[in-house]
C-alpha cells in the first residue's frame, strides 16, 4: 500500500518537477506564453541620447516562439530593424542576442551581439552581461564603451522591460503587458 501511495505520488509530483526548471527556464516560460502578443511601451530610464526613442512610438511583439528560441521585433517609430532574440542554452540559461536589419533585410554589421546568462537570476528578471564574442565585434567597430554592456530583461503580470547598462549609461523601456495593441503590419 506505501509504495502504491509514493508512486501515485510520484506520477503527480512529476509534471509539476518537471515544469520547475532553472529560473532561466521559468522565465523563457512566462515570455513564451506572450507568444503572438504585441505591447507599447515608453523610455522609463535614459538619456539625452535617447530623444528619438522617447518621441517615437514604442512597440514589441513576442512574434515566433519555439522550445528553443523567442524572438521579439522592437519596433521604433517605422524603424523595424531591430529583433531581440533570447535562445534557452542546454544548461538552463539563456542568451540574448541583438538581430539589426537593413530595410531590404541585408544584416547590419552591428548584429548579434549580447550575452548569456551567468547567474540564475529569477522567474521575473535575467541579467546578460556582454560576451567575448560581442566584445570582438565592438572592438572592431570602434564601439569599445559597449565593451561593458550588461542587457537585463524583466517580467511580471503587468510588465516587461528591456534594459541595457554600463558604467555612466542606462537604458530601460518598459512596456505594459495588461494592454495588448493590435498587430500592426
Amino acid at each position: 500500500m506505501k509504495f502504491l501511495i509514493a508512486l501515485a505520488a510520484l506520477i503527480v509530483l512529476a509534471p509539476a518537477a518537471a515544469c520547475a526548471g532553472t529560473p532561466g527556464e521559468q522565465f523563457f516560460e512566462r515570455l513564451s506564453a506572450l507568444c503572438g502578443k504585441t505591447f507599447t511601451g515608453q523610455v522609463a530610464a535614459g538619456d539625452a541620447a535617447d530623444e528619438a526613442f522617447r518621441k517615437a512610438e514604442l512597440v514589441m511583439t513576442v512574434a515566433h516562439c519555439d522550445a528553443r528560441q523567442i524572438r521579439i521585433p522592437f519596433r521604433v517609430g517605422e524603424d523595424r530593424s531591430r529583433t531581440w532574440i533570447i535562445t534557452r542554452l542546454d544548461d538552463g540559461r539563456l542568451r540574448l542576442k541583438h538581430d539589426h536589419r537593413h530595410a531590404d533585410g541585408v544584416e547590419d554589421e552591428l548584429s548579434r551581439y549580447g550575452g548569456d546568462t551567468l547567474e540564475p537570476g529569477t522567474a521575473q528578471a535575467q541579467r546578460f552581461p556582454v560576451d567575448e564574442e560581442s566584445k570582438a565585434l565592438f572592438t572592431r567597430l570602434n564601439r569599445t564603451v559597449s565593451n561593458t554592456n550588461v542587457w537585463a530583461l524583466g517580467l511580471t503580470d503587468s510588465q516587461f522591460t528591456y534594459e541595457l547598462s554600463r558604467p555612466n549609461r542606462l537604458f530601460r523601456v518598459a512596456f505594459d503587458l495588461t494592454r495588448p495593441a493590435p498587430s500592426g503590419p
